[in-house]
């Protein structure tokens, strides 16, 4: 791969090598934007009709980037215009602007709010897996008049804790940040399920990505959730390791008011977006396209 698998160092070259392989498999109508902004340039591929209504999608943390919606593009686009962002500060191609960190959560909500400007995105359908079901949460909770349907796919730290052993893996991962020691937690996490190649190897050249120390925090409170007026969708993993899928269920069925709840088998934290992307593809536009109808 170049890179020192023991050391944890960073090959620019061969980063973008395998975040080009993996967007080879996006739609061949995709195109990419750097979108500038108080906090940096983001980056963001797009596709689906020019005059669709707009879909947002937020990666998870760690070496997720924007590339890794390649299993749900296409069939989202169909309805949508799509719109992937890599995270500032995360690996993938946005680049944080010199003195001006994402230090809180009003910084990531600045953030979007600068990026969907730039986009000429006024309201629209969001989209998170992970770290980035985290960010659209307290997002829309932030800006309820520009999210008109709310999607969140295995959402960590919004309705409950990590599990310690997930924490206790995830530390070890990053404690000796290496491609071995990254290959060794997904496959621990997934339970060896079979993964995209070229997914896993995007994952593994972004081990040594320079670190910066994410916004991190607890979700909304229980309080502030049950005020939202935002059709929402969690499709939880049910082989996750990184918390008890079922108690987020129950909890998120609870505090979010307009929430559809279900609990995908077999699949695993990490293992989504890409894997059973037929399932969820299917669970995501049907939700998606009732924007379509809300006027």
């Amino acid at each position: 791969m170049g890179t020192d698998a023991g050391t944890g160092s960073y090959d620019v070259g061969v980063f973008r090598e395998a975040y080009g392989k993996v967007l080879a498999k996006w739609p061949a109508d995709r195109e990419a934007l750097n979108v500038p902004g108080a906090f940096g340039a983001t980056r963001v591929h797009m596709c689906g009709p020019c005059d669709a209504p707009p879909l947002v999608l937020l990666p998870g943390g760690g070496g997720a980037t924007s590339a890794s919606w390649f299993a749900n593009a296409e069939a989202l686009s169909r309805d949508h215009r799509v719109y992937a962002l890599d995270l500032i500060g995360q690996p993938g191609l946005s680049t944080g602007e010199a003195g001006h960190p994402l230090r809180t959560v009003a910084d990531l909500t600045a953030w979007l709010d600068g990026t969907l400007d730039g986009l000429g995105v006024d309201a629209t359908a969001l989209c998170g897996h992970s770290y980035g079901a985290w960010i659209a949460l307290h997002y829309t909770v932030h800006a309820p008049h520009r999210v008109r349907r709310l999607a969140l796919l295995d959402p960590t730290g919004c309705f409950s804790r990590f599990r310690a052993a997930y924490l206790l893996r995830a530390g070890w991962m990053l404690l000796g940040r290496s491609a071995r020691r990254t290959r060794a937690f997904l496959e621990w996490e997934t339970g060896g399920a079979p993964l995209d190649p070229e997914w896993l190897r995007l994952q593994e050249a972004a081990a040594g990505f320079p670190f910066v120390r994410p916004v991190a925090g607890p979700g909304p409170d229980r309080a502030t959730a049950a005020a939202l007026d935002v059709p929402t969708l969690l499709l939880l993993a049910g082989d996750s390791r990184a918390h008890d899928s079922r108690r987020v269920a129950v909890r998120a069925a609870e505090w979010l008011p307009r929430a559809e709840v279900t609990v995908l088998p077999d699949v695993s934290h990490h293992a989504l977006p890409h894997t059973c992307s037929a399932e969820l593809n299917r669970r995501l536009t049907d939700f998606l396209t009732g924007s379509l109808n809300d006027g």
